[in-house]
């Protein structure tokens, strides 16, 4: 990879490859390493506020910065590999702690780096079974800094901990055709912990640009989460604000395209995945909150991990082109 601070005469080309590089690793918290992609999840993000914009933008340029510096692969540079889980540990600090404190900005940058860290070593971890490390390191950071938050009054500044025995649902449970298109798209925004259809709507248009296959994927995915959420009586407006079908759209892209190729049978098997996904979300929210934790993209982690173990076993799922699961090689681009 090429010095991104260098000066001289080819200085401006390697500033713009690591702005590039920035933008790919926005657009691979959904498997993409598309520029374009990246540039509309930015203002998305930017649509959501402008704070959570620029820490993920800031998140996403310490991580890569850091694996540059430690001498990462080029090929994961270069794709924005080393970017994703750094952004959403940045961005993860700005909503969780509050944006507009300086320590939430200091833990945000220090996330970042320890999250290039943790990356490195689940991927080493991981690979010795062919299985990718997905948002792993992203959940591990993030959720061991807001368990561990409220014990820390220079950085929680939100009164007393959250951490509280997990409730019964409560609320009407039949949402209306406004509420169930508002979940649709907000299960996108979701992704990155925003709650506005909006958002989702802009975050959707990313991945058309990115991969008209990808989005159609996606949606698939984020309509059988919502719609398992419904079958499953989920509140109205657990459903509207997306949170329930989030998890269902990561684990559709992952399962059909990107770790597994494109066909009929992972199309299937991708959709049992998402389903499973909107389960998992509230078990893993339910285990959490006694500690004050959330659920992140834990459900997306664990379910995909599964699934992708177990396809091993089953031909038909499997790509005769990809020696290893994970490899990115094997995943499948428009």
């Amino acid at each position: 990879m090429t010095d991104a601070w260098d000066s001289g005469p080819h200085s401006e080309p390697r500033v713009r490859e690591f702005a590039a590089q920035v933008l790919r690793g926005h657009a691979q918290v959904t498997f993409l390493p598309s520029a374009a992609g990246g540039a509309l999840f930015c203002v998305a993000l930017f649509a959501a506020g402008s704070a959570y914009a620029l820490y993920a933008l800031a998140g996403t340029a310490v991580g890569t910065a850091t694996a540059w510096l430690l001498g990462a692969d080029r090929a994961r540079l270069r794709t924005g590999l080393e970017g994703f889980n750094a952004c959403l540990t940045a961005l993860c600090c700005a909503v969780f702690l509050g944006a507009w404190h300086l320590s939430t900005a200091l833990l945000a940058v220090a996330g970042s780096v320890v999250v290039t860290v943790v990356t490195a070593a689940v991927v080493n971890l991981l690979g010795t079974w062919g299985l990718p490390s997905l948002t792993l390191p992203f959940c591990l950071v993030a959720s061991a800094m807001t368990i561990a938050a409220p014990g820390f009054p220079r950085i929680w500044h939100h009164g007393e901990g959250i951490a509280a025995l997990p409730l019964a649902a409560t609320g009407p449970t039949t949402p209306g055709p406004a509420e169930l298109a508002r979940g649709f798209l907000a299960g996108f925004a979701e992704i990155f912990f925003m709650p506005q259809w909006y958002v989702g709507a802009l975050l959707l248009a990313g991945l058309l640009v990115a991969s008209r296959r990808a989005a159609g994927v996606a949606c698939l995915g984020s309509a059988v989460g919502t719609g398992t959420a419904w079958a499953l009586g989920a509140p109205a407006a657990r459903i509207a604000d997306g949170t329930m079908g989030y998890n269902s759209v990561l684990v559709a892209l992952a399962l059909c395209g990107v770790f597994l190729p494109v066909r009929a049978a992972t199309l299937a098997y991708a959709l049992v995945g998402a389903a499973t996904a909107t389960v998992a979300g509230a078990a893993v929210a339910a285990l959490a909150a006694p500690v004050g934790g959330h659920a992140f993209t834990w459900p997306f982690v664990l379910t995909t991990l599964v699934f992708l173990a177990g396809a091993k076993s089953f031909p038909r799922l499997s790509d005769p082109g990809c020696r290893k699961l994970g490899d990115p090689g094997c995943r499948k681009r428009d």
